[in-house]
């Protein structure tokens, strides 16, 4: 069965959120152990960074792939 066009959105949606929030969660845990001691804005705000390059890396190897099965 094929996915609609709507819930293909909300399932992309979904994966954006919480690979922003595991981002979140990692940064927070991890970062201590590494000697980085950030504020949560800061956690916040490099969260969204690593999510925007990740949908990005995420597109192109798409796009990639779609481009080499044609082939």
């Amino acid at each position: 069965m094929k996915q609609s066009r709507a819930m293909s959105l909300i399932e992309s949606l979904a994966n954006v959120a919480v690979g922003y929030g595991v981002a979140v969660v990692t940064q927070i845990l991890i970062f201590p152990i590494f000697g980085l001691h950030t504020t949560l804005a800061q956690n916040l705000k490099m969260g969204a960074v690593f999510t925007v390059v990740s949908i990005a890396r995420s597109y192109v190897l798409r796009r990639l792939f779609e481009r080499l099965r044609r082939t």
